[in-house]
């Protein structure tokens, strides 16, 4: 089903990218819900933020990325 396409160092950047993610949209909801930062669609950019780096983690896991499943080359 999901044949391994990354390298080391891809599934490393994808690990360490989804992590960021995560921990940014993380820091984002903390601030929208003390009022420390407002703006109309901030709890969607919370959602997205979590959910791409859950499947940047799931990629860096797995070995394989959709981009590169698409045939799309990727430097790493």
């Amino acid at each position: 089903m999901l044949e391994c396409n990354l390298d080391a160092k891809g599934k490393a950047a994808r690990l360490l990218g989804g992590i960021a993610a995560v921990a940014g949209a993380l820091v984002l909801a903390v601030m929208l819900a003390t009022d420390m930062f407002t703006f109309g669609f901030g709890w969607y950019a919370v959602g997205g933020g979590i959910l791409g780096g859950a499947f940047a983690i799931f990629e860096a896991r797995a070995g394989w990325c959709i981009v590169r499943a698409i045939g799309i080359k990727t430097p790493l």
